[in-house]
Order: C-alpha cells, then structure tokens, then sequence
C-alpha cells in the first residue's frame, strides 16, 4: 500500500468503509482502530507517496486485515517438527502422550487434589504427586519435581552447599543450552566452584585431594550433549559415592537426558538409565522430564529420603514448584513405564526414535505420493536424523525425508508461514521434510499443510 503523506485519511474515514465495518463482526473496534492508526502512522515515518485513499480502500483494507491478524494470533502455535530432530529443543522438545493431554484436560477443567488430602479430608501437599511413582520406576526412596533440570540443580546446591565450596570436574563445565553454562547456574545457588582434575581426565584422587572443612557437595554432571574420545578418564558415580560418604556431604549427580528404558535394542546405546543412575549410589539424581522421558518439562530430583526431604522443606522449593497441569501430564506419563512395551508404543518421543527406518520411509514414499498426485515435484531420499534434547549427541538414525523440488528457501518460508508451520531443513540447497520426526499421525496433515503452502 502506497500513499502521498499529504493525503492521508483520518482514522475516522478509514473505519468507514464498508469492508473495514465488516471487520468490525470479527474483532473489536480498539483493534481494529490501533491497525488503522499504526498503518497511518508507519506511512507518515516513511515519507511513501502515492494515490491517496482510492473510493474502495481494498490495499487499506488488506493492510488492516493483516495488522489484525497478526496482533490475534498467537505467539505460541502448535507445529508440525519435520527437521529430523526428534526433540528439538526450539520447537518444544517431546510431544505429549494422548494419556498425558488427557490428564491435563481432566485437572484444568474444575477443581483438583494438587493440595488436598481425600483421605484426612485436611490440606495437603503437591510434591507427594509423582513421587511413589518415580521411586517406584527408579528404585530410588523418594522423589521430588520442580520446573526444570537447571532449577532442580539450584534447589540442590542452595540446600547442601549454600555459602561452601562445590567439586566439579573440569570437563564437566559444559553449557546447557542458550548460553546457559553449568559454572553459572551453580555460582547463582550461593556455591563457590572447585574444579578437579582436567578437561579430558579427571580421577577419583582428583575430588578425594580437593576434600576440606569448606567443602559442601560434589556434582557430578552426565555429558548428555557432547562426547570425548581419546586420551580421556572420569571418575564414576559408584566410585564417587563412597568418597562423598566418607566426608559426610552429598553426590548430586546431573544424570540430564531422563531416559527411563534401555534402548540399546533399537540401535541407541551408551546412555544410563534412571534407575542405573540411581544404583550407582549418588544422594541425588537430577533430570529433566521433557527430553528422553518424554513427558513435560520438569526437573526431576529422585534419591535418599534424607536429601530429598530437605529439599522438600528449603524455601526456594516453593518458588520452583510445579502446577497442576505439569503434575498430571508427568504423572500419566511415568505410569505408562509400567509396561515398557506400552511405553515405546504410547509415547510420542520413544515412538518416533524407535520406528523401524524402513516403516519410515514407507511413510515417507506415502507422503510423496501424494504430492506428485497433485503436480507437486518431489521425492523421497535417505537421510539420518538425530535424537536431540542434548541426548545421544553422537547417534545417527536411519530416516527418510520428502525433498521438495524448487527455490528451498522460498518453499521454506511458505510453508514456515502457513496455518500450521511446517518447519522442515534445507541441506544441499534443496527442502528436506524429515519423517523420522513426524507422527505418524500427522502424515496426511503434512501432505495437507505442503499442498496448501504451495498450491
């Protein structure tokens, strides 16, 4: 829309015209009056020139239709994760199990027993939810959960370490994620940093050497996001834990990735589990809900029943609980590890890792198919997609993707803009939409979403 800045209409005439009343059946008049005015007021800063307002408005009455919309819709949308990241961090990491979406629904539609006890009929407490359960699947004596791995870190020092001196492995300094770096969040729980040993070999005499009256804990954080190899050594969590006994202080290990069965049947092995991370004997383990065990996000703390009870009564466990929706989606979620079977099965994320690749690429093919149906250019190539979430960083899982034909980054963006983002990958110049990362659900609206964006 061009316009001479001389003249330009008053708001009053702009909202006169009978396509820009007819918005007013679908949003309020504020609204709408703000879009005329910012696009008048763009318009003046800009110095455009041009026609003024012509009889029908129709470049001032698309102008404010998109103003509109993109002031209602909002800035957190759902969509469709076709990059082959399986737990992509930027695009919410795990999806939901339907169980978990339920119980979410069930406890957000009236009122719950997040503080209420049914049997004492008197207040209760919100960390007893989840905590039987993940002691139950972990083999630990009790549990706690807060919003998230970083916060359940913090929890952990300030209670153990506050104002003493923590122990930590130099080549276990890493960063999280979003600049967040491990030396940052343990400075801010009041703790003062030791370093032990270094980047690529620390050793048990390295922490049992660094030991003294100041000392408060010793972490030990699980390299879930990158790998060394080479002329490397690190000191264990079992071998840890008697050194940590012996002086009297806590092993609070950041186990991280969450993940609560084995894998290694479906070609992902190297990462521990929750319940080996627990029978290594640390005080505390640490991990997040939203990544391996693929519920919400959440900081899970499982251990002895000492620790966590302290942890449980410090005053910042308040301010780092969880609500009722996260509780009900991670409660749903730990019960379907009952069943493993079931497990793999009903959650989205162990799903979508464990799918044999050439179900994948049948999947794939199907996709393709129907685009060519339609006169779209396509075709199904060979790829490798990656677990994400900082998990398995160096694991590589046979996958297929649909590669459209076409300027990628213009076919990128169409389909980043439509109803439903569709956020795929360029590689070699050409649009990838990667299965392996997709539900299988979500197959014909994938096929739907490409058609719309491109027809």
């Amino acid at each position: 829309m061009t316009t001479d800045r001389r003249a330009l209409p008053a708001v009053g005439i702009v909202l006169d015209l009978p396509a820009v009343r007819a918005l007013l059946t679908r949003a309020p008049r504020s609204l709408v009056a703000d879009a005329v005015r910012a696009i008048i007021a763009d318009a003046r800063a800009e110095g455009r020139e041009g026609a003024a307002l012509p009889p029908d408005g129709e470049a001032w009455v698309q102008e404010v239709e998109r103003r509109i919309e993109r002031r209602v819709a909002p800035s957190l949308r759902a969509t469709l994760n076709a990059t082959g990241v399986v737990l992509h961090t930027n695009l919410g990491r795990a999806p939901l199990a339907a169980s978990a979406i339920d119980a979410i629904s069930e406890v957000a539609r009236s009122g719950s027993t997040l503080e209420y006890d049914l049997e004492r009929g008197v207040r209760g407490s919100r960390h007893v939810h989840c905590a039987a359960l993940l002691a139950e699947l972990t083999g630990a004596e009790d549990a706690l959960v807060v919003n998230n791995c970083a916060a359940a870190l913090v929890l952990a020092l300030q209670a153990f370490a506050s104002g003493r001196d923590t122990l930590v492995s130099r080549g276990e300094l890493v960063e999280i994620g979003g600049s967040f770096r491990v030396p940052d969040i343990m400075s801010s729980a009041g703790t003062t940093l030791v370093e032990v040993g270094t980047t690529n070999r620390t050793h048990v005499d390295d922490y049992r050497r660094a030991l003294g009256p100041g000392t408060g804990a010793i972490v030990k954080v699980h390299r879930s996001n990158f790998a060394l190899e080479g002329f490397v050594a690190e000191a264990p969590v079992r071998d840890l834990a008697p050194v940590a006994a012996d002086a009297g202080i806590p092993l609070i290990h950041d186990f991280g990735s969450g993940l609560m069965l084995d894998l290694s049947p479906y070609g992902l092995s190297g990462e521990p589990t929750a319940r080996d991370a627990v029978a290594d004997g640390a005080t505390l383990v640490l991990m997040s809900g939203d990544k391996l065990l693929g519920g919400p996000q959440a900081g899970i703390i499982v251990g002895k029943a000492g620790a966590v009870s302290r942890l449980r009564q410090h005053p910042m466990a308040r301010a780092l609980r969880v609500d009722k929706l996260t509780l009900a989606a991670l409660e749903s979620t730990l019960a379907l590890y009952r069943d493993p079977a079931t497990a793999v099965q009903a959650i989205p994320a162990l799903a979508m890792l464990t799918a044999r690749a050439e179900r994948v690429r049948a999947r794939a093919e199907a996709v393709m198919a129907t685009l060519v149906g339609y006169g779209f250019r396509a075709e199904v190539v060979a790829t490798e997609a990656t677990v994400g979430g900082g998990a398995f960083p160096t694991a590589r899982i046979p996958s297929a993707a649909v590669v459209l034909e076409g300027d990628a980054a213009a076919i990128e963006a169409r389909l980043r803009g439509g109803v439903i983002p569709v956020i795929g990958r360029i590689s070699d110049g050409r649009l990838h939409l990667d299965l392996r990362s997709v539900l299988e659900s979500e197959d014909a609206t994938l096929a739907t979403l490409v058609r719309t964006a491109l027809s």
